[in-house]
């Protein structure tokens, strides 16, 4: 054994290990988070701002996202009525990609149908109702097609 190494088998040393493992905080103290809820969009007390619609509400403004990219972009919902479809009315994600600075818009991309249904409100809604997770994917999803399109 080393001088400098603590000796393992001292009673100072047991003693300090016996106690540090019934020091140890119960687990069933610590609140665990909800990420299956967090994910699907159901209401998390900690997490009101999960989905689109929960962080407008909480922000009051739209989330911001660095796209894939790595270019500052945010998002707005748009719908689109076709009769052809059903049901009629298609919701998608239109994010606006601003300058560096965030002086000026540069540029959009879209995603597709993120949602339809029966009115435009309805569309609009579920399409809010999508969790930041998703949005962010929808964005990444777009820039990639862009990137696709362009080297066509």
């Amino acid at each position: 054994m080393k001088d400098d190494e603590p000796n393992r088998h001292s009673p100072l040393y047991e003693d300090l290990e016996r106690r540090a493992l019934f020091d140890l905080p119960d687990e069933d103290d610590e609140e665990q988070p909800d990420l299956i809820g967090s994910l699907t969009g159901a209401e998390v007390e900690d997490a009101k701002d999960m989905t689109l619609a929960g962080y407008v509400g909480e922000h009051t403004r739209a989330p911001a996202f660095e796209g894939a990219d790595g270019q500052p972009y945010t998002v707005d919902v748009d719908v689109e009525h076709d009769p052809a479809q059903t049901p009629p009315y298609a919701a998608f994600l239109v994010f606006i990609r601003w300058a560096a600075t965030g002086a000026g818009i540069m540029d959009h991309v879209e995603s597709g149908d993120v949602a339809r249904a029966a009115t435009e409100e309805d569309a609009r809604r579920a399409a809010m109702e999508l969790s930041l997770y998703e949005v962010r994917a929808e964005l990444d999803a777009a820039i990639a097609r862009r990137i696709a399109a362009l080297e066509d």
